[in-house]
């Protein structure tokens, strides 16, 4: 998903929100790419639930 986290401070900010959600696995945002691309592994909930916590911490995030 695209995202709004542009940089390695921003990924810090995240980092807490998405390691506390139950049912994501794995998660990275590549900083390289212009829509600061979001990939995550998840098991038992969706992309919505991803995009609401991303919310919760501060940032946008949209469906690639």
């Amino acid at each position: 998903m695209k995202t709004s986290v542009k940089c390695n401070g921003c990924v810090a900010t995240v980092t807490p929100f998405l390691n506390n959600l139950e049912g994501l696995e794995r998660w990275s945002v590549d900083l390289t790419d212009p829509d600061r691309i979001l990939t995550a592994d998840i098991s038992g909930i969706t992309a919505d639930d991803v995009m609401a916590v991303l919310h919760k911490a501060g940032f946008n995030a949209e469906k690639a």
